[in-house]
């Protein structure tokens, strides 16, 4: 469900799949997991296609009130329209914006230069 890799300094996570509304908090955690063994590295989730749904919303958030908690950088990229207003609506977590992006190189150098 959930793979990961390291772009220009920025751990880049990739949800492959919905995780509907029973995978929501294990799709959380494991966001989590990746962010605090790596933090304070700039974390970038990309949501696919097959994975554009609300309950992968629902758990992109989530772990973005952790990142805020912890003072990590974190960025989501989507090209669901329906999906990134989700993260949008919802994404202000005390100061820590959540930056949505259209596409994925966009979101890697935005991210990237907002961290350096």
């Amino acid at each position: 469900m959930l793979s990961h890799r390291f772009e220009r300094g920025v751990l880049v996570l990739t949800v492959r799949e919905d995780p509907g509304i029973g995978g929501r908090a294990e799709l959380s955690s494991e966001i989590v997991a990746f962010l605090q063994a790596h933090r304070p590295s700039p974390v970038l989730v990309v949501i696919e296609e097959a994975a554009a749904t609300p309950a992968t919303a629902s758990a992109v958030l989530r772990a973005h009130r952790q990142c805020g908690a912890w003072g990590v950088l974190m960025s989501a990229a989507t090209a669901s329209s329906a999906v990134r207003r989700l993260l949008e609506a919802s994404a202000d977590v005390g100061g820590a914006r959540l930056a949505v992006h259209q596409s994925l190189d966009t979101a890697i150098n935005a991210t990237y230069g907002e961290a350096a």
